[in-house]
């Protein structure tokens, strides 16, 4: 025998019977708890390695705040939500924990942009002034905005979740969001600049500045922003404006830690542009010529430089070998130019008896010393990096 069992939804206790926006929420913020796993998971090698790392610079102070910070507020803020056992009386003594958890980390992301975005473009001034003043900005609006959050009025059973009292609240992540976007820009334009030095495919350009991390963080603020000023919550006790709220903060921070990670060399006073590493290593090479020495017949004394560049010119000076200088090893009295015997035609000048591995030993029975032609090959690459 069997029959068809019907439940009332008003005989679920809350914490099965949700609203669909809190609902998604909540499935959301698990999405939010894995990503933050997940990161600690894969950065746990890289870190270690900054570790052993001698120092302390502000970065990796800083790195290793958000690295056990953000997973220590997500983990408390997710026992709080998914908790059924905590009345809404519970949550009046803690809402305001993940506001300003979320003001710290936020203000410790921000650092970081400031710090590196100052030094890759060179300590400017400027740069510093504009990105401090940002954050500045953003560490009062965002304390100043953690005393208009409120307990959203769920049921008991259904979780502890803050929520804003009135829609300007948003500009909370405003803040942030202005930051970001300005040292995303900042840091699209500094990577263009450096194509004058070295031209690479966006892609690789990307790869090489980190443009990915900046962008991915002005991303998920965006969207962020769309939840806070345009989307309308149905109730009161509706959470649609906080539900990316988590996930912008973990992926925030995640991409912060790579954006240290990614810095090229040391990361006292934010490290160096990675344009700059490319561009010095191609001056390094091109400060090597290479010289090769013959003895043309019936020749003057010659000293020619050619000297790459795109559409270089070429230098020739005459006469060369009219002034006697220092030797090229620095002895004293021997010319610049050593002379090489003309070809006797019937064996190798090197052969000759009148001629020393050092300098030629003068010679009548040697005619034809006429002097040597050096042809010398160099790439220049010259780089001055603005400074502003």
């Amino acid at each position: 025998m069997s029959g068809n069992i019907t439940i009332n939804p008003e005989d679920l206790p809350p914490s099965l019977r949700l609203p669909a926006h809190l609902s998604a929420h909540k499935y959301f913020f698990v999405c939010t708890l894995t990503v933050a796993a997940w990161d600690s998971l894969v950065l746990s090698p890289r870190s270690w390695k900054l570790l052993k790392q001698e120092g302390w610079p502000v970065l990796k102070a800083i790195f290793f705040f958000l690295r056990f910070f953000m997973p220590a507020e997500f983990i408390i803020v997710g026992v709080a939500f998914f908790d059924s056992a905590w009345s809404r009386s519970m949550c009046q003594s803690f809402f305001l924990f993940e506001p300003i958890c979320t003001a710290i980390l936020l203000a410790a992301c921000s650092t970081v942009h400031t710090i590196r975005v100052h030094a890759i473009y060179d300590k400017s001034r400027p740069v510093l002034g504009g990105l401090g003043g940002l954050l500045a900005l953003q560490v009062v609006v965002t304390a100043i905005c953690c005393g208009f959050y409120r307990s959203v009025p769920l049921e008991d059973g259904q979780g502890c979740i803050a929520g804003p009292k009135h829609n300007w609240v948003g500009v909370y992540w405003l803040s942030a969001t202005l930051l970001y976007t300005a040292s995303f820009a900042l840091a699209v334009r500094r990577s263009i600049q450096s194509l004058s030095v070295k031209a690479l495919s966006p892609w690789k350009l990307m790869l090489r500045d980190g443009l990915n991390l900046y962008g991915a963080i002005w991303v998920v603020n965006m969207v962020n922003m769309l939840f806070w000023f345009i989307v309308k919550p149905n109730t009161t006790a509706d959470s649609i404006k906080t539900i990316v709220t988590s996930m912008t903060a973990v992926i925030t921070t995640t991409m912060t830690l790579r954006i240290i990670l990614s810095v090229r060399g040391s990361l006292s006073e934010g490290g160096s542009f990675a344009g700059v590493w490319s561009s010095s290593s191609g001056t390094h090479t091109a400060s090597r010529g290479v010289g090769s020495a013959r003895v043309p017949a019936n020749a003057n004394s010659v000293l020619q430089i050619n000297s790459h560049t795109h559409a270089a010119p070429t230098y020739t000076l005459d006469a060369i070998g009219q002034k006697a200088e220092h030797g090229w090893d620095g002895s004293d009295g021997k010319p610049d130019i050593i002379p090489i015997p003309e070809h006797d035609r019937k064996g190798s000048p090197m052969n000759d008896s009148d001629y020393d591995a050092g300098y030629a030993i003068p010679s009548p029975t040697v005619p034809g010393l006429q002097g040597v032609k050096i042809t010398v090959d160099r790439e220049v690459v010259d780089f001055e990096p603005s400074r502003k």
